[in-house]
């Protein structure tokens, strides 16, 4: 395969876990002791990093991802994915032994899932194992979760970044189980967190609180700008300058699988650009809308179907 030239620096690398999804359509979604049917099956390119380089690579952004794939069909998979989308892959690695991560999806009629991790490779990246020469110009690095210990070599690399690149951090709940103070490291570096509400709720251990309450908590511990996804009830965000609260976009839900990386996608994208925080979010709610059409990436939309929209 064709590797994308070296030389090429991304606007927005991702950093998180390449797994491929195998996605089940099934009847309904089981507890302990139940039963239930499938109803179809694919295999998609997936991880969360991936998801919103992805999304972002639709909309004209120059990108990358740093992640670690095997010498299998999975890995070949993704490789392609990502070059196909026109994803810069230099940052890859590649390993000779072990398997490219895997992510067993249960997906139901109402789109509403349950995941599985087999995180194969995903976690053995070492901080040797990253040019730094790739990484040094780009505007925003955005994080994701590990299994394993390749968090241990995320915060390595914060210690590399340039001063003038942003962190955006996505922690998902397999890192907010982890506390706020095995995160604190990454949460002191991270200028744009994007969060759901579940998760935020989790990591500050506080049910009760408004989201704008625990929002400032984050502002004033210098993190820029707070945006808490809250699936078909929109999302609300805020920053030192704005506050604001987006509905979400009616649509026909296949899977929600990526619907928060979509997000992302759209809102990094909107910050890039320039937009105001409230418009960052009504793109990143119409990412989202469209690609929980479909399954996995299939529907994440291109930057001629943005503009044509807004």
């Amino acid at each position: 395969m064709e590797i994308l030239d070296n030389d090429l620096n991304a606007e927005i690398i991702g950093f998180g876990a390449l797994n491929v999804d195998k996605l089940y359509s099934v009847d309904s979604i089981v507890s302990s002791d139940e039963e239930s049917f499938i109803t179809n099956e694919t295999d998609t390119p997936g991880g969360s990093a991936a998801n919103t380089i992805v999304g972002l690579a639709r909309l004209g952004c120059d990108t990358s991802i740093i992640g670690k794939i095997a010498e299998d069909e999975d890995g070949d998979l993704i490789e392609y994915n990502l070059a196909i989308n026109g994803v810069y892959t230099n940052n890859l690695i590649y390993s000779e032994t072990g398997s490219t991560g895997k992510c067993l999806g249960f997906v139901d009629k109402n789109g509403e899932r349950c995941l599985y991790i087999s995180p194969g490779v995903n976690n053995e990246i070492q901080i040797d194992e990253i040019n730094p020469l790739y990484i040094m110009r780009c505007k925003i690095m955005h994080y994701t979760s590990f299994v394993g210990n390749s968090f241990n070599t995320q915060i390595e690399l914060l210690e590399k970044l340039s001063d003038e690149t942003l962190l955006s951090f996505d922690p998902g709940m397999l890192y907010v189980q982890k506390g706020f103070d095995e995160l604190k490291p990454i949460l002191d570096r991270t200028d744009i967190l994007l969060i759901n509400e579940s998760e935020l709720r989790l990591l500050c251990n506080n049910e009760n609180s408004s989201l704008k309450e625990l929002a400032i908590n984050f502002l004033d511990m210098g993190i820029e700008t707070i945006v808490v996804k809250q699936g078909s009830k929109g999302v609300y965000a805020i920053n030192n300058n704005e506050e604001c609260q987006v509905d979400a976009f009616k649509c026909s839900v296949v899977d929600t699988t990526g619907a928060g990386d979509s997000f992302n996608s759209g809102f990094l994208y909107s910050f890039l650009r320039g937009y105001d925080l409230e418009k960052s979010c009504k793109i990143g709610n119409w990412v989202a809308s469209k690609a929980i059409e479909g399954f996995g990436m299939e529907k994440f939309p291109s930057l001629k179907e943005l503009e044509e929209f807004f």
